[in-house]
């Protein structure tokens, strides 16, 4: 990988430096390499800056509190990553409104200032980390892993990253629709009369707007063309199909949202812990839609436990996080990386679902665009 060279390179380099230095050793002496600053952890860009990781844990574990929102725990694993968190560091995490969508989390950090109750971090859409960061509401922060993400599912600036994705599908209750759709074309018939659900309004929730997306890619639309997917939810609505109910944790158990449109990850979620309270819950990816996408992960310019979140967002990304994502089915952003040294958790890859092909995202310029005409165009198409 690209980024395996320029490792090696940056290595050789410091050998090639060490070396020339013994050289002059020998004839002058030689200068020590200095050490890097060292700053307080709410200005650090990294645990280096910040002292290194020993130095960082302590101040996090003096903090003793992690502020998070909007993170269930049925949610890409996050019951798990919070509770490893937990024990490993003994730092207590609180997770306010866990339901809330990413323009939640935007606006609680707008409005939290510098409370002691303001978020510490946050975890949305990329599109969303987007808009946050230009609004200089997000601290710059470099995890170890920095350089091994892609650059496309990261902030040049390192003030958001990618951590984990997946693949929009479709949930089914199996015990109350028969037969189950497995496209988007198959949502428009009659059978499925106020049923089918999407995870939010897409005009604030990531997951509802990359439903959206997917419906659109399905139906003759493009990155660049999201209207499609604008014109196949008005259809559903005008057939009856649409149900408005947003398809949370609850609402899928009892029956509420018997069809949903959401991430693979949650959908599988679902799958699995429901299955013994008799909910016999089936899980598609739309070949005629087929859509991908990460979330990012943030530190909140104005945490009010820095270490703290900064700690956090190294744990999302070591290794023992990103293979706790792999347990939750969702697709750890480093995974190609993990898996070529060895680190990846093989087992918990290959329950992930097949997909054809390799995916393919769109430009942060099509996002933008393709937020904008939902926000300008959802409310009027729903009703019509």
């Amino acid at each position: 990988m690209k980024t395996r060279h320029v490792l090696r390179a940056a290595r050789l380099a410091s050998a090639a430096a060490a070396a020339g230095c013994l050289g002059l050793l020998l004839v002058s002496g030689c200068a020590e390499t200095p050490k890097p600053r060292t700053v307080k952890p709410a200005v650090a860009t990294s645990a280096a800056e910040a002292g290194g990781m020993d130095a960082l844990i302590g101040a996090a574990k003096r903090e003793g509190t992690l502020n998070a929102i909007a993170l269930p725990r049925d949610w890409a694993n996050y019951g798990g990553l919070i509770d490893g968190f937990e024990k490993k560091y003994g730092i207590t995490v609180t997770v306010a409104d866990p339901q809330a969508s990413s323009q939640d989390e935007i606006d609680a950090v707008k409005e939290g200032g510098k409370r002691a109750d303001a978020p510490d971090v946050i975890d949305v859409g990329d599109s969303f980390a987007r808009t946050a960061a230009r609004q200089g509401l997000l601290a710059q922060y470099r995890v170890a892993e920095y350089d091994s993400i892609p650059d496309s599912q990261k902030d040049a600036k390192a003030r958001w990253s990618n951590n984990y994705g997946g693949y929009v599908s479709i949930g089914c209750n199996a015990g109350l629709v028969k037969p189950c759709p497995r496209t988007f074309a198959d949502l428009l018939g009659p059978r499925y009369k106020g049923r089918v659900s999407l995870n939010g309004d897409p005009t604030r929730s990531n997951a509802a707007f990359a439903g959206v997306y997917a419906a659109a890619l399905a139906n003759g639309g493009s990155f660049d063309d999201i209207q499609p997917g604008l014109d196949f939810f008005a259809e559903l609505k005008k057939r009856g199909n649409f149900n408005p109910t947003e398809s949370t944790s609850t609402a899928v158990e009892t029956g509420s949202t018997p069809i949903s449109i959401d991430w693979d990850y949650v959908n599988l979620d679902y799958a699995d812990r429901f299955r013994d309270k008799g909910v016999d819950w089936h899980v598609s990816i739309p070949f005629d839609g087929s859509f991908a996408q990460y979330y990012a992960l943030a530190v909140n310019r104005n945490a009010p436990h820095p270490a703290a979140a900064r700690l956090w967002q190294e744990y999302l990304f070591s290794v023992a996080g990103q293979n706790l994502r792999l347990t939750g089915y969702a697709r750890p952003v480093l995974m190609e990386t993990m898996r070529e040294d060895g680190t990846l958790d093989e087992a918990a890859a290959a329950r992930l679902p097949t997909v054809e092909g390799e995916p393919r995202f769109p430009t942060d310029a099509q996002v933008e665009k393709a937020s904008r005409t939902v926000d300008r165009e959802w409310a009027r198409v729903m009703e019509d």
